[in-house]
């Protein structure tokens, strides 16, 4: 059945090719014409994928292009983080100074701001180098001290730079007073051998005080160095001395002695 409609479909073809063979001129050429128009759209659809490929290929990059571009994204992306970067720390040091300032203008005293120029290596956390010295009117045992609270005194002075003995170093014991309870005693180093530095010992205390963790302790005022009520901590524990006639607490200092950079000279 298949052949013979196979064999149909040939004649029917060939009949159709000597019939147009046979047509005059004029009229095969408009058969070709019409013919020809039913297949241009077919022709155009593809020469317009064609130009599209081109176009498309001329529009989007290459690879090393991309890769190129990626690459300067993220250079400009760590030049950004690094710009902000000193925006935040330029802000911060420029409020940092500002309450500084604005502190210092409370306090009826005249003060000095000096740079933390260097720690002594032999002593790293108890001791600092200022940029004041002897030209700027900087004399012993004048007491340094920030916003938050005392930092030490003046020890050796040189003619633009001096040394800081700070809170916790032998040379530099502090009269104190414990605010809540009113009972008075003396700062010095940490009697047990602590490696933290920010922890100093108060001691001559009245075996009966009733101390707690939490409490403030400020400068008392007593002695010629340090007037009173500058804030130097809170106490983190009491211990009991000499079956119970004494006391003696730790007591964490305000001040972070490692990460100072700027520091207040009180003049007399």
């Amino acid at each position: 059945m298949s052949k013979r409609s196979n064999y149909v479909a040939l004649s029917v073809v060939g009949v159709l090719v000597l019939i147009i063979l046979g047509l005059p001129t004029r009229v095969s050429s408009r058969l070709k014409l019409a013919i020809g128009g039913l297949f241009l759209p077919l022709f155009g659809l593809a020469g317009s994928v064609q130009g599209f490929a081109s176009q498309v290929s001329t529009i989007l990059p290459t690879r090393r292009e991309l890769a190129e571009d990626l690459s300067k994204a993220r250079f400009e992306n760590e030049q950004l983080r690094f710009k902000l970067q000193q925006f935040e720390e330029a802000w911060r040091e420029n409020q940092a100074l500002r309450d500084s300032v604005g502190w210092q203008r409370r306090v009826p005293r005249k003060m000095k701001l000096a740079q933390v120029i260097g720690r002594d290596p032999a002593n790293w956390w108890n001791s600092l180098q200022i940029d004041l010295g002897n030209r700027d009117g900087v004399q012993t045992d004048m007491p340094v001290r920030t916003a938050e609270g005392i930092v030490g005194k003046i020890g050796l002075v040189g003619y633009s730079r001096s040394q800081v003995i700070a809170v916790g170093d032998p040379n530099c014991r502090v009269p104190a007073l414990v605010v809540e309870t009113r009972d008075t005693g003396v700062i010095v180093p940490a009697s047990n051998g602590t490696m933290d530095r920010h922890l100093v010992d108060l001691s001559f205390l009245p075996g009966s005080s009733p101390l707690k963790p939490g409490q403030k302790v400020v400068t008392s005022g007593l002695g010629d160095i340090f007037s009173k009520d500058i804030v130097i901590g809170r106490v983190v524990d009491v211990r009991s001395i000499g079956y119970g006639m004494y006391a003696e607490a730790r007591v964490r200092l305000e001040v972070n002695l490692n990460r100072l950079d700027q520091v207040w000279v009180v003049f007399p």
